[in-house]
């Protein structure tokens, strides 16, 4: 089993930005330890092999290990949008070698406006092609879980959001090399406990965010979770609920042999120019924290 010490922390870096390598090189300056290549929606349109290959050699270079390729659209939907998500799955899939990975970041997808289990025949018929190509070259998709405000009646874009529907993907995809790319932050603002979920699902945690979150459980009992009142808030770990000290002793537990990788964009004070020092912070803190559960 390996130690907390050996878990790496990195970030996210955005493939479809004018220059993601310069922008690779800078966040590599910074000390982060692992690297997330993410596209949203669509890498169709970019020679994400040749990115992915440039991208895996620096990495390599500075001893950072690659974390996961991630394409985060709905590819479940019939419009030419989906066909676009799913083709870009297909290279990303292919691209993960180049990376020097072997998993490959998703979204379900969903057909919007139904509910969690309606899509199921849906799901299979877009999912069980695309894990076989990844099965063919040794990758594994995980699926994030992020409700992107849906719930099990209607939504849109994801099915992945909680433990009930983890159970019927599942078993629809039975034998696919699928799992979770888990994070605390989107159980946590469903007011679910999120730590349990490390050992129940230890066996199909593929990837780690490390994103946290703030919940006012006073404005829960106030005012409900569908009131004007925000009650919950994303944040970077180290500003949220959870002492990360714990999750790094449940995936010591676990054997976790992934990444942690910091999810930014979302925190509502360390963001714009000040985006850059929330992930420092964080990065700081998780390291801290890691030292932590070692001892």
């Amino acid at each position: 089993m390996m130690g907390t010490a050996s878990i790496p922390i990195g970030t996210l870096v955005d493939g479809r930005t004018a220059s993601p390598l310069d922008d690779l090189e800078s966040i590599l300056d910074a000390g982060f330890e692992s690297i997330q290549l993410t596209f949203w929606q669509f890498a169709d349109d970019v020679d994400l092999r040749r990115l992915a290959g440039a991208a895996g050699a620096m990495l390599e270079t500075r001893g950072v290990r690659p974390g996961t390729i991630g394409v985060y659209g709905n590819p479940l939907e019939h419009d030419e949008a989906a066909e676009r998500t799913r083709a870009s799955l297909r290279v990303a899939i292919k691209a993960a070698e180049d990376f020097g990975t072997g998993i490959v970041s998703a979204f379900t997808g969903r057909l919007r406006g139904t509910s969690i289990d309606s899509n199921m025949d849906r799901l299979v018929e877009v999912w069980t092609p695309l894990c076989s190509l990844a099965a063919s070259r040794g990758v594994r998709i995980a699926f994030e879980n992020c409700a992107m405000g849906g719930g099990w009646k209607t939504g849109d874009w994801n099915l992945a959001h909680g433990p009930d529907a983890w159970e019927l993907i599942f078993e629809a995809l039975e034998d696919a090399p699928v799992g979770l790319e888990w994070e605390p932050c989107h159980q946590m603002i469903n007011l679910i406990d999120p730590l349990p979920q490390l050992d129940n699902w230890a066996d199909r945690i593929f990837h780690v965010h490390g994103k946290c979150a703030n919940v006012d459980l006073e404005v829960v009992r106030k005012w409900g979770v569908r009131s004007s009142h925000p009650y919950a808030a994303h944040r970077f770990p180290g500003l949220g609920d959870v002492d990360w000290r714990v999750i790094f002793e449940a995936l010591e537990q676990i054997g976790y042999a992934g990444t942690i990788d910091i999810e930014g964009w979302h925190d509502p004070v360390f963001k714009d120019d000040r985006e850059m020092e929330g992930q420092c912070n964080a990065l700081t803190y998780l390291k801290d924290r890691r030292a932590a559960a070692g001892k």
